[in-house]
Formats: structure tokens, sequence, C-alpha cells
């Protein structure tokens, strides 16, 4: 592949999304380009050619070169793709968090890349992977979450909606329990839910082995193609605007718990009136039972907390 040549596009992906993957691939010239176009894409889509150039400081050839690397035919194709991808009316950016930054600027970048990652999660997110993955976890009688870092915290988050999945669920955060769990699983009933957004982390991938090995499904959450997700017998990918770079927000953790959530829901929703019925008095318990706690005389007071 040479400098300016990119792989072919996925049939979800958006021309903002493309311009982004190519940027690194670019030419100096056309990257200049680029950054006009993703920094203010509305005003971009409204250019002639030379207004793109002037506007990037380079010349017409080399805007022609930018549209022919991102893959379109030409700068009308280019303006066409481009308002294609601003009817969604989603506020798209992938202008980088500088350090001069002031608080709205970085307010509007976060909000603005969280909310255009998870779209493109629910964009590119299976959804018949997804119901397989709810009737094996509607059929299942144990369920493992498993997950390090950032993955932990979805782990953990999925077992605390153990109500939902209506059976018992564990997430310990240890390697050495979640290796003994995973080998201690029932067979086909038990399923085993790994998470890792690079489906690389040698220590998921050891407990998923472990967890098959012992007879279990295993349902994958990741953000790509992976060893992980080979491994899997479900995969469920939830793909976001996930990088290195030390001030991007954690897309992929936003967009794990998402699917978590529509996993649960779905779960409990076919579960039927009556477990539904049960959830629904929990919850309401939960609520008095707080009330309760708040008002107890015996419950130690918080510094400047009125009695």
């Amino acid at each position: 592949m040479n400098q300016t040549e990119l792989a072919p596009p996925t049939s979800s992906e958006t021309l903002l999304e493309r311009i982004t993957r190519a940027m690194p691939t670019m030419r100096k010239s056309e990257r200049k380009v680029g950054d006009v176009v993703l920094a203010d894409p509305a005003r971009a889509m409204n250019f002639t050619m030379a207004e793109c150039a002037e506007a990037a400081g380079v010349s017409e050839p080399t805007v022609m070169r930018f549209c022919s690397s991102i893959g379109c035919e030409g700068f009308q194709d280019f303006r066409i793709q481009l308002a294609q991808t601003m009817a969604l009316g989603l506020p798209v950016t992938h202008s980088a968090i500088a350090p001069a930054d002031n608080t709205a600027d970085l307010a509007e970048k976060i909000f603005n890349h969280t909310i255009s990652s998870l779209d493109r999660a629910r964009r590119n997110l299976d959804l018949g992977s997804v119901e397989r993955a709810i009737q094996a976890l509607l059929a299942a009688d144990q369920v493992l979450f498993v997950g390090f870092g950032a993955s932990g915290i979805i782990a953990q988050d999925a077992q605390q909606k153990f109500p939902l999945f209506g059976i018992p669920c564990d997430a310990p955060a240890d390697f050495h329990q979640q290796f003994i769990a995973a080998s201690m699983m029932g067979g086909s009933r038990a399923v085993m839910f790994a998470i890792s957004n690079t489906g690389h982390t040698a220590e998921t991938l050891t407990v998923a082995r472990a967890a098959r090995n012992a007879g279990a499904t295993v349902i994958a959450l990741v953000g790509s193609d992976s060893p992980l997700s080979e491994l899997a017998d479900i995969t469920l990918k939830a793909s976001t605007f996930e990088d290195t770079d030390v001030y991007t927000p954690s897309t992929s953790r936003l967009a794990g718990l998402v699917v978590v959530d529509i996993l649960a829901t779905g779960v409990a929703l076919r579960r039927g009136p009556e477990h539904l019925e049960r959830i629904s008095r929990m919850k309401s318990r939960l609520a008095t039972m707080r009330h309760e706690v708040a008002d107890d005389p015996r419950r130690p007071r918080v510094v400047g907390e009125q009695a």
C-alpha cells in the first residue's frame, strides 16, 4: 500500500470516519485539507474546490488528490458524501484536544466525540449477534463476567444487573478467582461473558479458554476482530473512536455499558410479566429502604448535615 492508498470502507463507515482513518497515511499537504474538513464539516460542505484549496493553503490538484485518497471519484462526489454524513444530524468532531483548550472547548469536544463514537457503535452493532447473546443468557443458569481495567468496570456493572438477568451472576476482580470460576463452570447452560476492547488481553483469553474447556458458552464484547472474537461462540463488536491519544475519553467503556444494558433489558423483557413484576417490587422496596435508612436517627450524620 502506497502513501495515499486506503483500505476499502465498511458499509456503515461515514466519510468523516474514513478521513480520520486515512489521515496518518496522507501526504502532509493532503492532511491540511483533512484538517480543514474535520475542523468544520458544515463549512467544508459548501466549499468550491478553489475555496477548499485556499482554506487549506494548498493547490487545487492537492485537493483532488485528497479526494482520491479517501475513495471519492472527485470533488463533487466528496461534497455529496460529506452532505450525506452531515445529514445524520450528529455533532461529529474529530478535533484533537489541546492543552490550551478552555473549558468550553474541552466540554464541546468530549461531548461531541462521545456522541459520535456511541453512534458509530450503534450503527456497527450486529443485531443478530445481540439476539443470539440474549437467547444464550436467557437459557443460562449462571453467568461469569470477566474483564480488566476499563473492561473490568463494565463487568462489575453487568454483575450489578443480576436482577434483570434473573440468574446468579459473578464478576470477580482477581485473575485467579476468575480462572477458578471459569474452570468450574457447569456445562452448556453456563455463560462466560468476556470483555476486552482490544480482544488481546492475555488474562481474559486464558479465562475464556478455561470456560470453553468446561463446556460453557463464551460471549465476547470487543471493539474489533481479535483473538478473543475468534475464540468466542458469540461476538458483540462495539466499534468506537477509541485511540491511544492521552486526552481521548474512554468511549469504548461507555459503549460497552450500553451493550450490557441492551442485553440485560432484552433478557428481562423475555422472562415475562412475572419477572418484571418481581423487579418492580424489588425497586419499590429498595426505594423504601433508602428512605428508612436516611430517616434513622441512629445513622451517623455528615458534618454540616441537617438533623
